[in-house]
């Protein structure tokens, strides 16, 4: 698949209608992270450099197509003219069309396109309205690209489009790690739950040569294997599947690494009581935490051969202190490496995105997604709509 880039349009003059992901995060009246703002700043002036007027099409929350003042993007106004140094004009979109002719050269922010209630069934209608508005479209919303919206997919298909840098940014990094990467490849997998992550485990021993499992989802696989996990968080009704991944890993040569020795608690809480056991010797009462110090050399070792490594989930509670030890360890392992050359990394997923600001190495990968949906269903294999339609061969 083939996609223009920013660079490939003439911009002088132009209206560019760009899809933008800014849904920040907020505590209390505050954005709490202004990161996803502060990326696209880069396609923002890219555009005005060029002589183009940025039109950008935004979203703010679930209002589930109506007009929900809370939702709306003013309060976002203030913050996102600090990230992208302009000042930036809000604009309703039956208004778009006025301010758009009175700011040229300006940037220009329609209202919450999620208050539309034809945008998330991607309604042809609605794709046309916002197509009337510019000359060209640029999605730099990879965070999205795996929703077929009016903003995200149906506008596509209506104007010359491209990537914006962001999203090709975005989306060369994933090529490097799954389409054509250096090998050995290492993913590195963790969360709560086999089920959320069966797609994408199933894909990756297809695409890996080492596939490390940390976090709850590792108890599935140990309790799977006979060995009783306690009062952990696991999915015994996945079994059979967790036995099936096992084998077909096995089958095409894929090695999996699961946890070889674990810390365990009796109760989840910062500062627990806990105990190193075997990771087939798990206490009753007691839950797993985090991987042990044997486990962590054991990926230690596999990272040192690595040449490409993908990152998605923690390996343990990393939110609890000292049960982020195995997480905050692995990624400066992952970190070291990066920065001295050896290996091209890539981590995506808010928990992920959380956990690597913890350990200290938020800066420190070859590339970090702020994408989570996008992200997981691209290590799936799955084909994103928001991508799809930048396809240059689509018509």
């Amino acid at each position: 698949m083939s996609w223009n880039t920013l660079g490939d349009m003439d911009l002088n003059g132009k209206r560019v209608l760009t899809r933008v992901d800014i849904n920040v995060p907020f505590e209390g009246n505050v954005i709490s992270d202004r990161t996803r703002m502060d990326r696209i700043a880069p396609t923002v002036n890219h555009i005005l450099k060029y002589g183009g007027t940025p039109i950008l099409i935004a979203h703010y929350g679930r209002p589930g197509g109506k007009n929900v003042p809370e939702m709306s993007l003013k309060s976002l106004l203030s913050d996102l003219e600090i990230a992208l140094g302009h000042s930036v004009k809000l604009t309703s979109l039956e208004d778009a069309k006025g301010n758009i002719k009175t700011h040229p050269n300006q940037v220009i922010l329609i209202e919450n396109i999620r208050f539309e209630p034809g945008e998330e069934v991607n309604d042809t209608a609605l794709a046309q309205r916002l197509a009337d508005l510019g000359d060209f479209y640029c999605n730099d919303a990879f965070s999205t690209a795996h929703r077929a919206h009016a903003s995200t997919t149906g506008l596509a298909y209506l104007r010359p489009s491209c990537a914006g840098l962001l999203m090709a940014s975005e989306l060369d990094a994933l090529q490097a790690v799954l389409g054509a990467p250096k090998r050995p490849l290492v993913a590195v997998v963790g969360g709560a739950k086999v089920s959320t992550k069966l797609d994408l485990l199933e894909n990756l021993i297809t695409k890996v040569d080492y596939l490390i499992i940390g976090g709850a989802m590792a108890n599935t696989f140990i309790a799977a294997l006979g060995n009783s996990v306690g009062a952990s968080l696991c999915e015994h009704s996945m079994a059979d599947t967790a036995l099936r991944i096992l084998y077909n890993a096995k089958s095409i040569g894929c090695e999996i690494i699961l946890p070889s020795d674990v810390i365990v608690a009796e109760k989840f809480a910062k500062n627990a009581r806990n105990i190193m056991v075997n990771a087939t010797d798990c206490p009753s009462g007691y839950m797993i935490l985090d991987v042990g110090n044997n486990t962590i050399t054991q990926i230690s070792e596999c990272l040192s051969k690595a040449k490409t490594v993908i990152w998605n989930g923690p390996l343990g509670a990393f939110e609890l202190t000292p049960f982020d030890r195995g997480t905050t360890v692995t990624m400066q392992t992952v970190a070291r490496l990066t920065k001295l050359g050896k290996i091209t990394s890539v981590a995506g997923g808010g928990d992920t995105v959380a956990a690597l600001n913890h350990a200290g190495v938020g800066g420190d990968f070859t590339y970090i997604s702020t994408a989570g949906g996008a992200f997981l269903e691209w290590m799936e294999g799955k084909e994103l709509p928001g991508v799809a339609a930048l396809n240059t061969e689509k018509n």
